[in-house]
């Protein structure tokens, strides 16, 4: 769904629909959890997490679902595992739709493989 632009993250957060409220909530906690070093800004207008000044993940709301987004590179070698989840996935993102709980321990992973891949490697987006 088109959004106005944001003026800062609180917001981005403040303006959610309702029913885009609980899901982006605890996704955006999940990566505060995950990536206590990273620094949460808005990017093309939705959240994103940065560390040592590159992107780690982006948050992302649309009508039906929300999106955890990941560079592509990373995601080609965890969508076998959403997949086996029973998610929908797309290029570099997964598709959590507003009506279905989240997955939190493969969110966390995901989240945490990604933090990890940037600390070792610097793995950029």
């Amino acid at each position: 769904m088109a959004q106005a632009r944001r003026a800062n993250v609180s917001d981005y957060y403040s303006k959610l629909p309702g029913v885009a409220q609980p899901h982006l909530g605890e996704l955006r906690r999940l990566c505060q959890q995950e990536l206590p070093r990273a620094e949460e800004v808005l990017h093309w207008n939705t959240p994103a997490f940065v560390q040592d000044g590159t992107r780690l993940v982006m948050l992302q709301s649309f009508k039906k679902h929300a999106s955890l987004r990941f560079p592509t590179r990373y995601f080609s070698t965890v969508a076998e595992d959403v997949a086996s989840a029973g998610f929908d996935a797309g290029a570099g993102f997964i598709k959590l739709p507003y009506d279905t709980g989240l997955p939190v321990d493969l969110l966390s992973r995901l989240i945490a493989g990604r933090r990890d891949e940037f600390e070792s490697t610097g793995a950029a987006w």
